[in-house]
């Protein structure tokens, strides 16, 4: 059996915390992150807003400077000169999710794609480029697109145009945050569609940002569910979303219109990273302690006062929860 080729990308203890305003306590919107992606893996992050996702696929990025811990790529640690950032994000690509924001009106598409070419140097032949990342992408023929401007371009179109500009420098990985969450029903398709064939004729791997359980079902390898600043469950995605392990994964899937069962309907207040809670830090919410599931399992007490360890970033099935550990042992 061979072993698994090693992380493209690695996050190692990752912490990032924003200072309050005016003496307030201060947010901890990744509070302790172990993720690895490997080359040609795509990964989904999901978990509901607030709890800390985007700003942890902006660490990845290098947009944000980690409080504490590391960001690797390719076996080196990532540090945050000019030079170095630069390098960097020409291996590593930001796909956003709103095409009409993320393009400037005033630039034809030939300019939007060509300007990272142009920020990094390129000395090869900037119209063939441009070219072959619009084919790429499935804006074709592309020379049809080159003079156009953003307001003349489907919602579809305009997010080609950013995943074209995204190819163009050649990445080894891409972040997409939500990237078909502004997009009609009949497009998201053909974009999932084509991210898949991407990551099959270039070897291309992906963080996927979002929190929408069908899509990550649709396009990712592993799930990576986020809760309050920390990966809560994680593994292959038929096992996290088949199986369900995590009481949190457990109430996001029973809402998919597919879902059998009643959903499950959160109590309490919505995550707030200034306030991490004692113990595990799901259970102010948890539907499990409040049927009394939890005590009958012998693991309630654990669940208000005991902390649960960082999950490794190995791609294993993994979760941070005392009743489904109570659960395999009995």
């Amino acid at each position: 059996m061979t072993a698994p080729p090693a992380p493209l990308l690695t996050a190692q203890g990752l912490h990032v915390t924003f200072p309050g305003r005016h003496g307030a306590a201060p947010a901890h919107a990744v509070d302790g992150v172990e993720l690895d992606i490997r080359p040609g893996e795509i990964v989904a992050l999901v978990g509901e807003s607030g709890c800390g996702k985007t700003t942890l696929a902006r660490a990845v990025l290098g947009l944000v400077t980690p409080t504490a811990g590391e960001v690797g790529f390719a076996g080196e640690r990532l540090t945050y000169t000019s030079r170095a950032l630069k390098a960097y994000r020409r291996r590593v690509q930001l796909v956003l999710q709103d095409p009409s924001g993320s393009l400037n009106p005033r630039h034809t598409v030939y300019d939007a794609v060509a300007e990272g070419l142009r920020i990094h140097g390129y000395d090869g032949d900037e119209r063939e480029a441009v070219a072959q990342a619009l084919s790429r992408a499935g804006l074709r023929p592309p020379e049809r697109f080159f003079l156009r401007y953003p307001h003349e371009l489907s919602g579809g179109q305009r997010q080609r145009v950013v995943i074209a500009g995204a190819l163009v420098l050649g990445p080894e990985l891409v972040v997409a945050d939500e990237p078909v969450a502004s997009l009609d029903a009949s497009v998201r398709g053909e974009i999932l569609a084509l991210l898949l064939r991407l990551r099959d004729e270039l070897g291309l791997a992906a963080l996927v940002v979002t929190h929408d359980l069908g899509l990550a079902w649709n396009i990712a390898d592993r799930v990576a569910v986020m809760y309050l600043g920390r990966i809560v469950e994680t593994g292959a995605v038929e096992q996290v979303l088949t199986a369900p392990r995590h009481p949190y994964t457990q109430a996001l899937l029973s809402v998919v219109p597919e879902a059998p069962g009643d959903p499950v309907v959160l109590t309490g207040e919505p995550p707030d990273p200034t306030r991490i809670p004692s113990g595990c830090r799901f259970h102010a919410r948890c539907q499990i302690l409040a049927s009394g599931e939890a005590e009958a399992a012998g693991v309630a007490d654990a669940c208000r006062t005991r902390d649960l360890e960082v999950l490794d970033g190995d791609g294993g099935a993994q979760v941070a929860c005392h009743w489904a550990r109570a659960r395999v042992t009995t």
